[in-house]
């Protein structure tokens, strides 16, 4: 289904430049770049080389995740996704823009986190940390001071935003539901290794391919109706979109672009490829 939504989940950096001088506003900006293993960079310690005034950091990879789990970054539970919130100054009534080093790559993964929390005060930097800088604003590159003082944020689990491979092996018979893949088509039709060892390639049975630059142009999401005709070509009339990539990172710029263009029921598929790919007990196919 599809209804009218506020495209204010989606704010430019003059946009934010003008908000952080709102003293009622209570706003806070939160970096949760991160990036693929062998690429040599690293999400925290580029912020703190390099950060928007005040951004704080949100590290889904090592502290805002299910640190028993095998698989990366998987989503934690409701207690520790409220003391990690709590412990970087967020409060109940926080107004959040989230952005990332790499343009939009990873900031819609925290917006997609902390919506399946019930926090829906947040919003995405178009552009990520490179439109602020193009357009001439502050950045900060000295040491980050000491973290405020603890928010009383407190999360609200809505497990309808989160997928696991029991609903996606339901869903790939289920007309009703469509999958989309945000990996690139030669990962998802095994044309290219996974970067990640040991996984086989290709894709779920009756999932679409979506690659997540599609979505994107120069670092920004395309306008509106582009995204909504790309994604209605995959999706027109499903009562659920679930979006999948190599690990639920790029599967949330697919899921906040169906938020954008109006889709309510919306997850992600939180195992991804590195949950589905490994052994061999999960369909895998390589053709459409």
């Amino acid at each position: 289904m599809i209804t009218d939504v506020s495209f204010d989940t989606l704010v430019s950096a003059r946009w934010l430049h003008n908000a952080l001088a709102d003293q009622a506003m209570k706003l806070v900006v939160l970096d949760a770049s991160w990036h693929m293993p062998g690429t040599g960079r690293d999400g925290e310690t580029e912020w703190r080389l390099e950060r928007i005034p005040d951004a704080r950091f949100f590290d889904f990879d090592k502290r805002i995740c299910d640190r028993e789990s095998s698989l990366p970054h998987m989503m934690p539970d409701a207690e520790l996704f409220t003391n990690e919130l709590r412990r970087i100054g967020i409060d109940n009534d926080s107004v959040l823009v989230i952005y990332s080093s790499a343009g939009i790559m990873t900031s819609p993964r925290a917006w997609w986190m902390l919506h399946a929390m019930g926090h829906k005060q947040c919003a995405v930097l178009d552009g990520g940390l490179a439109a602020w800088k193009a357009a001439g604003y502050e950045i900060h590159r000295n040491e980050p001071g000491p973290l405020p003082t603890p928010g009383d944020f407190t999360a609200r689990y809505h497990p309808s935003r989160i997928s696991d491979k029991h609903e996606v092996l339901l869903a790939i018979t289920d007309d009703s539901v469509s999958i989309l893949d945000a990996r690139s088509a030669d990962r998802f039709y095994g044309r290219a290794p996974e970067p990640r060892p040991g996984l086989r390639g290709g894709h779920m049975p009756g999932a679409h391919s979506l690659p997540f630059d599609k979505l994107i142009d120069n670092g920004f999401f395309k306008p509106v109706p582009e995204l909504k005709a790309v994604l209605a070509t995959l999706a027109p009339t499903p009562t659920r979109i679930i979006a999948s990539c190599g690990s639920g990172v790029t599967a949330s710029v697919v899921a906040f672009a169906a938020h954008l263009v109006g889709y309510e029921d919306i997850a992600i598929y939180d195992g991804s490829w590195a949950e589905w790919g490994a052994g061999t007990s999960l369909p895998v196919v390589t053709t459409d």
